[in-house]
């Protein structure tokens, strides 16, 4: 595994053309920002991850002003008491993406914004709070009680909030396997945790966010 330095040069050399800052992009948002993000804000962040996920984002995103409207505008406690009629009414309803599967999802979501910020005071807190060296942590919690927030798609909600989160790309899993931190897509908690360490690793050399040394690391490769 080649140190911070060691990447950069090499993906320096891969693209001449282009700045390290160029590479990295921005880093996340400040735990203050997040903070600020009402439970119903972050519902609805997360429900459009949900629903783009496979599809164009600009199609979903499009439609969303009618998402709002079918789904009381993300307020978690009255999309819960949404009957199984109410779910399967929007069916029917083509202002928006019907995919039961999701539809039925964004109740099961709702469950859990409720739940966790009576756990946590808010989801916002929770999300702002959770430390970035355990982000793998996160996306855990997300896929085992949420739905429809396996595989990246945990990674990808946190990042369209602002919070620091690497994201497994095809690009980033081929540089993780070139630094010889993984020999596979990692999906188990042992590897998980292999590339969590990595990240901290960099991080502490760098000083950069998660979301800029997963940037750097997928250029990295070519």
């Amino acid at each position: 595994m080649k140190n911070w330095s060691g990447l950069c040069e090499q993906a320096l050399s891969l693209h001449p053309g282009m700045s390290l800052d160029a590479m990295q992009g921005k880093p996340a948002a400040a735990r203050e920002t997040l903070q600020g993000y009402s439970d119903s804000e972050i519902f609805s962040v997360l429900t459009r991850r949900v629903f783009r996920a496979g599809l164009k984002h600009s199609l979903v995103d499009a439609k969303w002003p009618e998402f709002e409207k079918a789904f009381y505008y993300f307020n978690p406690a009255a999309v819960q008491e949404m009957s199984d009629e109410m779910l399967e009414s929007l069916m029917h309803n083509d202002r928006i993406i019907r995919h039961f599967g999701k539809i039925k999802a964004t109740r099961d979501n709702a469950m859990l914004m409720i739940a966790l910020a009576q756990e946590y005071g808010s989801v916002a807190k929770m999300i702002a709070e959770w430390p970035e060296d355990d982000i793998i942590g996160l996306w855990t919690l997300l896929k085992k009680r949420g739905r429809q927030l396996g595989g990246n798609s945990g990674a990808y909600f946190l990042r369209m909030l602002g919070k620091d989160t690497f994201i497994l790309t095809d690009d980033v899993v081929v540089a993780l396997k070139a630094q010889a931190i993984i020999d596979k897509a990692p999906t188990a908690q042992r590897d998980l945790k292999q590339v969590q360490s990595a990240f901290n690793t960099w991080r502490q050399q760098s000083g950069q966010s998660l979301c800029q040394i997963s940037r750097l690391l997928a250029h990295s490769i070519g």
